[in-house]
């Protein structure tokens, strides 16, 4: 310490408030990033919307109007529908069913190709008899969903009926193995 100035800093107690300025910086940003950790986490994801959704035997079984799902989990407007469309099976699934098929499974393939699914996210909505009354392609608003769903429930023709949306993400089938070269593992 300078004897003549008494509070002037001294090079360990700049260390000290340095030290302590990078302590109060870290937590905040600790703190920041485990908020945005379970901001994220509380959204509704792709997950959350099929695992609320029916079985498709138990759905096409039941006697009621069914909405299928085409998705896949890389689709960002799939992702972005996620909310509304987990909100709309809580609200009408004592009335409608709910399926989602993910059309990176191959073991929806039959599923995908009947429905010529070539764009997700894909909706198609069967009568309680099981037959397509409709379809709509990409991210849909929240609003037209439900007038489609109430119009199918009520067995009316959908209002918003083969409409696609310029938001969709392309699905291509998966190609056929090439038995003429097979060592070509292409």
């Amino acid at each position: 310490m300078n004897p003549e100035n008494p509070i002037s800093p001294t090079p360990a107690s700049s260390n000290q408030l340095r030290n302590l300025l990078v302590a109060i910086a870290a937590i905040l940003l600790t703190t920041a990033l485990f908020f945005g950790f379970q901001a994220q986490q509380s959204s509704t994801s792709l997950d959350a919307v099929a695992a609320a959704a029916l079985p498709i035997d138990e759905a096409l079984a039941n006697g009621k109007p069914t909405t299928i799902e085409f998705y896949a989990d890389w689709c960002s407007s799939c992702q972005s529908m996620a909310a509304d469309n987990l909100s709309l099976e809580k609200e009408y699934r004592d009335r409608m069913n709910f399926v989602m098929l993910n059309v990176d499974n191959t073991k929806w393939l039959p599923e995908v190709t009947k429905y010529r699914v070539d764009g997700i996210p894909r909706f198609i909505f069967l009568d309680r008899a099981n037959q397509s009354i409709g379809d709509t392609t990409g991210a849909v608003p929240r609003a037209i969903m439900a007038e489609n769903i109430e119009a199918a429930i009520a067995q009316q023709p959908l209002p918003h009926n083969s409409i696609s949306s310029d938001r969709t993400s392309p699905v291509s089938e998966p190609k056929a193995a090439d038995i003429s070269q097979p060592r070509d593992h292409s």
